[in-house]
């Protein structure tokens, strides 16, 4: 027995490196199948302490057969709509019209991730996206345009003032409470729940997602209207097979993306699978707090499900995987007002280095084996799989101050201009 044990030993171990070495080369050609999994308002600092402390052992064994690199942002908001806006289009906001929260519209037809898939591949490639948030991720609301009353239009732009108002009175509260209770060494306070709950109970806001009007007040022609341009996803969310969002809470996030898989298993896919409950509780708790540590590790646990299905099904080794977010958290804080460190955790062994924001979709598209160089208008991002030809900026430390508008520039320009020639002027003799 000893003997046909000796035999056994180094077949078992020769046949288990054939095996990995087999899945590294797998993937090193294009995959048949790619899942892009968002956590949401994930820090990279804080990320990286976790992964350190052994708390995400399913993003560990990723970035161990493939890469973590940082990600920074460096055009757009630090928010959940310009995050994901460019991540899925790989432009900048000139392009998807997609800056803020707060400053958006509509994507262009044609630039999201999903449509340029269907395009290359045909109707049989299967798109899905399973989202966490209902607000600023996900939902669908068409373009329109309203005639208004002068009353109307009044009221709108009054009670535009007021949100704005309070807007800025309850971020500035929170900075306070959470600067009162990072000195004290504290948490800041939770949010009490109400002894009686009411027998008809609405959908609980969305932390950080705030209330807005949605539209704005425009003079046309002597009249007036309230004018929406439409939510960033409202045309690229067409393109999908599935497309569900506001599922709020992880555990429906990775459930419904773990039955898809199963529904789409036999068809070559790009899922799309947003985990929002790290954003979420650091909105309610702030960074540093044990919530935000069990919302990663929650994400984390549902990456590792996703991942158990793949290889259960057969697909894992056909299958690349990359993790990211849409923008990091403020140190110790409950708001991410400038928070452009993230992250792109993956098991693709060809992402060689760092990069932005808008090189996430680059990578995707370029893996798949599209041809980047004929797609239009010129994506402003490049594959993280080969050397950038574009400087690679990164995030200063502090937020930059506010561009000039052009026609301010022009004018500076302009005077300084007039000033250089009347100075010399007045040197000649």
């Amino acid at each position: 027995m000893r003997g046909v044990l000796r035999w056994l030993a180094p077949l078992v171990v020769v046949t288990v490196l054939f095996g990995t070495a087999f899945g590294q080369a797998g993937r090193e050609a294009p995959p048949r199948n790619v899942i892009l999994i968002g956590w949401d308002g994930a820090q990279r600092a804080h990320l990286r302490e976790m992964l350190d402390r052994g708390q995400l052992p399913a993003l560990k064994a990723l970035i161990e057969e493939g890469a973590l690199v940082d990600i920074d942002v460096i055009t757009g908001a630090t928010d959940t709509k310009a995050g994901w806006t460019q991540i899925l289009t790989g432009y900048h906001p000139e392009v998807t019209g997609v800056y803020s929260n707060g400053r958006y519209r509509d994507v262009p037809a044609g630039l999201s991730v999903f449509e340029r898939l269907k395009k290359h591949f045909g109707q049989d490639f299967v798109c899905v996206a399973v989202i966490g948030k209902r607000e600023h991720c996900g939902e669908i609301r068409e373009p329109f345009k309203k005639e208004l009353t002068e009353e109307e239009a009044q009221r709108i732009l009054e009670e535009q003032k007021r949100l704005q108002e309070k807007k800025k009175a309850a971020a500035k509260k929170a900075q306070a409470a959470a600067q009162k209770a990072a000195e004290a060494g504290a948490q800041p306070a939770q949010p009490k729940e109400p002894t009686q709950k009411p027998k008809q109970q609405k959908p609980k806001p969305q932390p950080g997602a705030g209330t807005q009007i949605i539209g704005r007040v425009v003079e046309e022609g002597g009249k007036k209207y309230l004018v929406f341009e439409g939510s960033p996803y409202y045309t690229m969310h067409k393109a999908c097979d599935v497309w569900e969002y506001g599922l709020m809470e992880d555990d429906k996030v990775g459930s419904l993306a773990v039955e898809l898989l199963e529904k789409y298993k036999d068809r070559p896919f790009f899922f799309f699978v947003h985990f929002a409950e790290v954003d979420h509780q650091g909105h309610r708790f702030g960074e540093n707090s044990k919530e935000y540590d069990e919302a990663m590790i929650s994400a984390d646990t549902w990456t590792g499900r996703i991942v158990a299905k793949l290889k259960e099904l057969g697909l894992y080794d056909k299958t690349l995987i990359y993790v990211t977010s849409d923008h990091g958290f403020d140190e110790d804080r409950t708001s991410h007002s400038y928070a452009p460190y993230i992250f792109l955790a993956t098991n693709d062994p060809l992402v060689k280095r760092a990069g932005m924001r808008q090189d996430i979709a680059p990578t995707i598209l370029d893996r798949f084996g599209v041809d980047l160089s004929k797609l239009e208008p010129p994506l402003d991002g490049e594959p993280l799989t080969k050397p950038a030809t574009k400087p690679v900026l990164k995030a200063p430390e502090t937020r930059p101050a506010p561009a000039q508008p052009v026609q301010q520039q022009q004018e500076r320009q302009r005077a300084a201009a007039k000033k250089r020639e009347a100075a010399a002027a007045g040197a000649k003799p």
